[in-house]
């Protein structure tokens, strides 16, 4: 990913390049390989740039062959090769080896629908100056799994600006919002609308029916393995994040499995060209041999609190898939000291995403010192199978998947923020696979009677005497063997369900509540309405956290564009949003 900062509508750039400047090195930590500028009649654009694919060739903003379009993109596009083969133009002009590039060729063929055409992870801002007012696209992937906002200046009326961070607008602009995932802008209409319409999504109508879909679990396996496979596109050293759940660790199965067949590719393809039996690809920078890197094995990353059941559980499942694991630790202490430079990176007070930020901040600057660019992880397999232990007091398969639904339009306030924002604070890519596109269509299509926990677990076992615990059909769907092995060791398939801030250390949470309680007076508690009467923080830790970023963040906008999740009360779910808080998580299954 990188990070991109532009204004259109400017009476005159020039005046403002040194600003642009600035406000997009306040972002440089997503971009730390190059920085460029472009500036036009009335706008300019910045972009701070991680190469992850066409490192030689790829420097933004891209500048059309006639130089009439301005491209900055911030994300990866996975079928951009496809996307090239496709398009009606096959003599169209590409200046570089990027993934990136072709979003200039769709819109030139399809306008505003280009970001439908796009498989990947996305925030772009597209400027068209063959208007006698430049145009500005602007676009952002379905879930939002990277971060764009968007602001104004009311002191500068006709401008409108773009950033994927808050720290590059909040003292530019007076009105500053965050981009809604699975939309584009037109400044031509001045409107921000939807293109994302999968079948699940049912707009905002939550009485919509629930699907009827018997689980297929073969789909489900090979729509996830494929979905990994397309995350391996990389020029550079990559690895995953294995905390020893369920998620990551099918993750990291998938990779490995994948990680040899490059290498047993690459080693046939290497034999091939020096027997002489094989000629040139059409796209030659675009080989497999080019496009994944070419570690020996794959590298698995790890962090908690000394003997945490994270470390342990991860430790297992590295050694059975073969991977290079490296385990980090840290202490309470740690964690407390960097919880302000986390909530800036962050930009976001909400409790639960404070909590789990902290352990991956940290083990993203050490996989970053090891010289790795780029990671795999498991967001969104819980807001998709109903993984979250509160799921078990969901009183209908309609609620069920209601809440399926609401979880996976809001990740892009929680985890989808988290993964971004934690690694990208140390120039460090993370990709999603349960968030992609193929997969999600699949898995929400899906029953949610058949994601359900059961409730009396002793009379609903399966035939192999296993309950229906929290995502079943997805611990089921990869409990077979494929080529003679296990995906997963049968005590990390089948883990109960831990959140990230309590696997990495029970004390880790215990610790931040002791700290905070310190630090916030009973006498600055009780007047926590009148301090902020928005989103009012309801503990000790939940104001000492709404005062460091207000400390940061001063603007009444700023705020606003943070949401704080608020467990389900009416579900009999507790106040603290702890995985631990749940009876049911310490109940055997």
């Amino acid at each position: 990913m990188c990070g991109i900062f532009g204004v259109n509508g400017l009476k005159n750039p020039a005046e403002y390049r040194s600003k642009c400047i600035e406000c997009a090195k306040a972002i440089r930590h997503r971009g730390p390989d190059w920085s460029g500028v472009h500036q036009g009649k009335d706008f300019i654009v910045a972009h701070e740039r991680l190469a992850i694919v066409g490192v030689d060739t790829g420097a933004q903003p891209i500048v059309s062959e006639d130089e009439k379009i301005i491209l900055a993109v911030n994300g990866e596009i996975y079928n951009h090769k496809q996307l090239r083969q496709g398009l009606k133009n096959q003599d169209a002009l590409f200046k570089t080896h990027s993934d990136c590039e072709v979003i200039i060729h769709l819109y030139r063929e399809h306008g505003i629908q280009a970001p439908a055409l796009l498989d990947g992870m996305f925030s772009w801002t597209l400027f068209d100056t063959n208007y006698p007012e430049t145009r500005v696209i602007a676009a952002r992937d379905p879930i939002g799994i990277t971060t764009l906002y968007q602001g104004w200046n009311s002191s500068k009326p006709g401008a409108v600006y773009f950033a994927s961070e808050l720290k590059s607008l909040h003292t530019e602009c007076d009105k500053i919002i965050a981009f809604p995932p699975g939309h584009v802008y037109d400044s031509l209409t001045g409107k921000t609308e939807r293109y994302y319409n999968p079948p699940w999504w049912n707009g905002d109508n939550e009485d919509a029916p629930a699907p009827t879909q018997p689980a297929d679990l073969k789909i489900l396996r090979e729509s996830l393995e494929n979905a990994v496979r397309k995350r391996l596109m990389s020029e550079v050293p990559y690895g995953v994040l294995l905390s020893g759940g369920l998620d990551s660790s099918l993750i990291a199965a998938i990779a490995a499995r994948e990680t040899e067949k490059v290498q047993k590719a690459q080693y046939e393809a290497r034999k091939a060209r020096l027997e002489g039996t094989t000629g040139p690809s059409k796209y030659p920078e675009q080989d497999e041999e080019r496009t994944l890197a070419a570690w020996p094995t794959l590298h698995s990353f790890s962090i908690g609190l000394p003997g945490s059941p994270d470390l342990l559980a991860a430790r297992k499942a590295a050694a059975f898939l073969g991977t290079t694991h490296h385990e980090f630790t840290f202490t309470v202490q740690d964690g407390i000291d960097a919880l302000k430079d986390v909530i800036y990176h962050l930009e976001t007070y909400d409790v639960t995403t404070v909590r789990a930020s902290t352990p991956m901040y940290l083990m993203s600057r050490k996989i970053k010192a090891i010289g790795v660019k780029m990671v795999l992880s498991g967001e969104g397999s819980d807001e998709i199978f109903g993984g979250y232990l509160y799921f078990h007091a969901a009183p209908s398969r309609e609620a069920f998947h209601q809440e399926l639904v609401k979880r996976i339009k809001n990740l892009h306030t929680a985890d989808c923020l988290r993964a971004n924002k934690s690694t990208m604070a140390w120039g460090l890519e993370a990709r999603v696979p349960f968030l992609d596109k193929s997969f999600l269509n699949e898995a929400m299509a899906v029953d949610p009677q058949e994601k359900m926990f059961n409730k009396d677990t002793l009379k609903n076992l399966d035939a192999e005497g296993r309950s229906r615990m929290e995502k079943y059909i997805i611990r089921k769907a990869f409990d077979i063997e494929v080529d003679g092995k296990p995906y997963l060791p049968e005590s990390i398939l089948w883990r109960q369900k831990e959140q990230f801030s309590d696997g990495v250390g029970y004390s880790w949470i215990d610790g931040i509540k002791d700290f905070t309680a310190e630090q916030v007076s009973d006498e600055k508690f009780e007047k926590r309405a009148e301090r902020f009467p928005h989103d009012t923080p309801d503990t000790k830790e939940a104001y000492w956290i709404r005062e460091t970023f207000e400390s940061l963040f001063p603007s009444k906008t700023a705020a606003e564009t943070a949401v704080r999740w608020i467990p389900k009360g009416e579900w009999g779910c507790s106040a603290d949003p702890s995985g631990r808080s749940v009876s049911i998580h310490e109940k055997a299954y």
